[in-house]
């Protein structure tokens, strides 16, 4: 299956469309990102997880698109260095 391509489904972007609102939202009020892992954001009269949505974001860096990468670290996202055993050894 070389050359498949993941394409994320229209709820996906949706998805992350509200949740980068909301961190736009938090980073004008507050002037940064480092956002507390149970808070969360009215967005549109919709409650948007954002904590969790960070920390996922920052968890899963490696697998997101420059893009994405890129309109967070717009926001000033602060990324965590996982150590992997690789790096470890």
């Amino acid at each position: 299956m070389s050359g498949l391509v993941t394409v994320p489904c229209a709820d996906a972007w949706r998805i992350w469309d509200q949740n980068m609102a909301a961190a736009r939202q938090f980073h004008a009020r507050d002037g940064h990102l480092r956002v507390p892992r149970q808070h969360h954001e009215e967005v549109d009269g919709e409650t948007v997880g954002l904590g969790s949505f960070v920390a996922n974001a920052q968890r899963r860096a490696a697998k997101l698109s420059l893009e994405r990468r890129g309109d967070l670290e717009q926001l000033g996202m602060r990324w965590k260095l996982i150590m992997t055993r690789a790096y470890a050894e």
